[in-house]
């Protein structure tokens, strides 16, 4: 979340910024404001209560010495003691309402974000691989995965319902395979590899940016507890209130998780194939830095995702989102899009973030420069390292053969067959 503090003094700076990120908050900014200015007066008046009633306390023992009378200052305390009671009740209800507001307000986009007003303003920053051309009519993933006979969303669509997918045979093979690949290659570059619980709490939730705003999109059971969206969630929250030692170096995460989305506001939206599931795969790469450092380190991490891809041979493209398509936590982000040919376009495949201060303040992660150094809030980010069904999508489409096979790219051979046969 914000520092309400920046929110107090840039306000106008602020409602720019969340204009930009198509949220006009301008309402919600000045009810933040007015509640904070009322929590600070009576954050005041409390301190003049406590040293008043300090001040008096101090003279029951002279009085008492004295032989004086010490009724009236009994009163006095007293009424000082329900004061200060009913103050820190106001207090705690003005502090639950400011909390409300806050949670619900997105991050400040990063002032090199180009600003635009959704995904159409995309700037293009790099592109790597041509993109495949056929001497034959490709075919989608989907009739390939049928045709081959490893991927079967009829089946699944009886067993749980639809945006489900049965992976069979070297469809099942193909998915291992590439998991595999992904955290061998991460972790030789210096990622730990961690395998994180697929159920979180509702403060886990809160803490990385998907509750309160976005619940509807989640899965949750009787008990309160969500199936992830991202191994993002229970990864950042492994540090969850934690104060990390000096942060030299990052520390640096990655996870497989399977990955659960209600998908609330996308129908009709991609219904065919492995691009938009319910459940999926995905390799998730998670980062904790020093402040100073953590754009260069979202460059690092856009390397990073970038190099399965090119150890792959799949052509894409990568774009800097425009302010009205960031996500709710982030200050900057790079989508990586893979070339598909059956859409005859690019498609997202990973999105590189870096969250700044947002979720380390909602989940209290900090650092200490050194033992006697004051704590401060970490830079957090985090980057799909990449989304599996969609790479098992984009290998299907560019690597098909005119016959109905498909060859395996190269460096998933030790993994699996050089070729998937009709």
């Amino acid at each position: 979340m914000l520092d309400i503090k920046r929110i107090r003094e840039n306000p106008q700076q602020i409602k720019k910024a969340l204009e930009n990120r198509n949220a006009n908050l301008s309402k919600e900014i000045d009810a933040l404001l007015s509640l904070d200015e009322e929590r600070r007066m009576i954050l005041q008046k409390k301190e003049t209560l406590r040293a008043k009633q300090n001040k008096i306390s101090k003279e029951i023992p002279l009085k008492k010495k004295n032989g004086e009378d010490t009724a009236d200052i009994f009163k006095q305390m007293a009424e000082l003691k329900d004061q200060i009671k009913k103050d820190e009740n106001d207090l705690s209800q003005i502090e639950e309402k400011i909390k409300n507001i806050i949670l619900y307000i997105p991050n400040i986009s990063h002032n090199s974000v180009p600003v635009g007003k959704d995904d159409s303003e995309n700037v293009e920053v790099k592109k790597y691989g041509q993109s495949k051309q056929f001497d034959f009519e490709p075919k989608a993933h989907w009739d390939l995965g049928k045709d081959l006979g490893i991927l079967d969303p009829e089946t699944a669509a009886k067993v749980s319902g639809t945006r489900y997918h049965f992976y069979k045979g070297d469809g099942a093979r193909l998915e291992r395979a590439i998991i595999n690949f992904f955290l061998d290659v991460h972790t030789e570059n210096g990622y730990t590899e961690v395998l994180p619980p697929f159920l979180v709490n509702r403060t886990s939730m809160t803490g990385t940016g998907q509750l309160p705003k976005f619940e509807e999109d989640a899965y949750k059971t009787t008990d309160d507890m969500f199936l992830i969206p991202t191994a993002e969630v229970p990864v950042t929250n492994m540090h969850r209130d934690d104060i990390l030692s000096e942060l030299e170096k990052p520390i640096k995460y990655c996870a497989y998780s399977a990955c659960f989305r209600a998908e609330a506001g996308s129908a009709g939206r991609d219904t065919r194939g492995l691009i938009r599931q319910h459940q999926f795969n995905k390799v998730e790469l998670v980062e904790f830095v020093r402040p100073e450092d953590s754009y260069q380190e979202l460059d690092n991490l856009l390397n990073e995702a970038e190099k399965v891809l090119q150890l792959l041979n799949l052509p894409y493209r990568v774009v800097a989102l425009s302010t009205g398509d960031l996500g709710f936590s982030s200050a900057k982000t790079f989508d990586i899009e893979v070339w598909m040919p059956s859409y005859n376009r690019y498609v997202e495949i990973s999105s590189c973030s870096n969250f700044e201060d947002f979720q380390a303040r909602r989940a209290n992660i900090r650092f200490k420069r050194d033992d006697k150094a004051k704590p401060e809030l970490v830079h957090t980010l985090n980057g799909s390292g990449v989304a599996v069904g969609r790479t098992v999508a984009a290998i299907l489409e560019n690597f098909q053969n005119s016959d109905g096979s498909v060859t395996i790219p190269e460096v998933l051979q030790p993994f699996m067959k050089k070729t998937i046969l009709q």
